[in-house]
This record gives C-alpha cells, structure tokens and sequence, in this order.
C-alpha cells in the first residue's frame, strides 16, 4: 500500500457493529445488527473509501496526478474523491450531471473547496460517459490522468470492500447494502461464503440492469445474492413523506443519522420485509450503513 494511503488510513476510527434494538426485531425473533462504516472518516466515510482505497494506490503506483471522474451536484462519490484528491495532492475533475445551478449545493461548494474542476454536462453525455470501464479508456485522456467511472464502479473498488466483510466478527445469516452502481455489493459478494445471503437494495428506479453490472464485476458465478428494486421511492435521490419519517423516528431512537438516498431507503425496507416475515425466525442480519450523508444535506437545504 502507497505510504500515503498507509498514513491517511491510521486517522480513520473503527466501523463497529451495533445492534439495533427495537421491538419489531424481537417480536419476530430477528436480530438486525448495523456495520458503522460511516464512522470511518467525517468525510470519506463508508464505502466511498472502501472502493477508493485500492484504486487510489493504482493510481499513486502509475504515476498518475489527475484522476477524472463523474457524478450527480450532490455525489458522495464526487465528494469523497475531491477531498482525498487535496489531501494526496493529486489534481481532481469531476464531469458533473446536468446544467449549472444558480447556486451551487453545499456538496459542489466543498469540491470547489477542496481544488475539483467541476465540468458541467447534459444527460446525453454523462449517459455515453458510463461506457468508459477501464482507467485509460476516456477519450482524450493525458498522459498521468486517470480515469475513474461512475461511483467508483471497477474491480480494484472489490478489494476494499472485502476488507468490510473481514472485519465482521459475528456470525450473520444476511448482509445488506443499498445499491447505486452495484460495485460496493459485488465486493460483499466476492468476499463471503456461499451460506451468507446478501441482499442489495436499489436507490433506483428501473435497477433490474444492476444485476448484469453486479455479474460483470464477478469474477466466477454466485447464487446467493439478489437486487430488491422496490424500495426506491420514485426514483433515485427521491423521498417521500413516509419515507422521511421513518428517517426522522429511526435517528431519534438509535442516534443513527441516516441519508433518504441510499441507507435511509435500506433500513425502511428492511423493517418493512421483517414485518412480513421475509426472513426466518433466530436469524441475524447485518446491514451496512455506507456512510456519504450528502443527500441529507441537501434534505436539510
């Protein structure tokens, strides 16, 4: 590992595991445990680091200074990046979806901040952006610029998620996670045991291509995890007011701040499925929190 990644990573505090109590769970005789990787880091929280870990040692390795990437005016991705960017001295541009604001959210004022060139783009061309997989495959690219796709969606991101899944001490029945490009999921897959079930949750709409780009990101076949895409609540970045509430009441009752894209929707299907009975009495499940609480920043505005 790169002495600055080495260096940078002894600041962060442990991901603990907290258990979630609350009737609901016991009355079906469900334990539901949370993963605190939002404890990590203030800024580069959860699985923002965990996928850029390994990518940003390939990159320091090969000699790169400016690393390209892309994602929406609130990106916890965009966010993580610039502010790693500035502390390794490396140079950051973001291609940024859509139009200008007037006034730039908080997430785009901590980029500008923190030295990220921002370069906004229409939908068209952030679309054609996402066919650029590999770190040297955009069009144009300079000699030590380095190409990062969407939410950090490539193989090297696995490696630090499989740190995650070595860290958990207990023994679990599921392991959950919200999904937006599937990368973080992909890794839990790769790093756990066929008797696990590992259950993604998308933040949105129309997801169902989530699962080739999961399988793409494999390197054998597995059978023991699925997508659920019924809980994004129209649509990614979209809440509704039972949604925000069931933020709001979860917040008050553990002291857990939650975000409405990614983690806040998990936790409500979960509670929803548990209520159900979707999983089996005396089971254990383990959801991650991934940290990247933009999106309640911008609830907050």
């Amino acid at each position: 590992m790169h002495p600055e990644l080495i260096k940078l990573e002894e600041t962060f505090k442990p991901s603990i595991l907290t258990k979630i109590d609350e009737s609901l769970c016991a009355h079906k005789a469900i334990e539901l445990w949370m993963k605190r990787d939002d404890q990590l880091h203030p800024v580069i929280s959860g699985n923002k680091w965990r996928k850029l870990k390994f990518i940003l040692d390939h990159a320091l390795y090969s000699g790169a200074d400016t690393i390209i990437s892309m994602g929406g005016v609130y990106s916890n991705h965009l966010h993580a990046l610039a502010y790693v960017g500035k502390v390794l001295g490396l140079k950051t541009i973001a291609y940024v979806r859509g139009d200008a604001p007037a006034v730039l959210t908080p997430t785009l004022v901590d980029l500008k901040n923190w030295g990220m060139e921002l370069r906004f783009i229409s939908r068209t061309e952030y679309r054609q952006l996402r066919h650029y997989k590999g770190c040297l495959d955009l069009p144009g690219l300079k000699p030590q610029q380095y190409w990062l796709p969407e939410g950090g969606a490539q193989a090297l991101a696995l490696c630090g998620v499989t740190e995650l899944v070595a860290e958990i001490d207990i023994a679990y029945d599921y392991l959950c996670v919200p999904c937006g490009t599937g990368a973080t999921l992909a890794g839990l897959i790769s790093a756990t045991t066929d008797n696990i079930s590992l259950l993604g949750f998308a933040a949105l709409k129309n997801a169902g291509f989530l699962n080739t780009d999961v399988s793409s990101l494999l390197k054998q076949s597995k059978n023991n995890w699925q997508i659920n895409l019924d809980y994004h609540f129209g649509g990614f970045a979209s809440t509704t007011p039972e949604l925000l509430n069931f933020i709001s009441a979860f917040e008050t009752k553990t002291t857990i701040q939650l975000e409405p894209v990614y983690t806040g929707k998990m936790m409500y299907a979960l509670y929803d499925l548990i209520s159900q009975g979707h999983f089996s009495a005396g089971q254990r499940i383990i959801a991650i929190h991934t940290g990247g609480l933009q999106g309640d920043r911008e609830r907050s505005r």
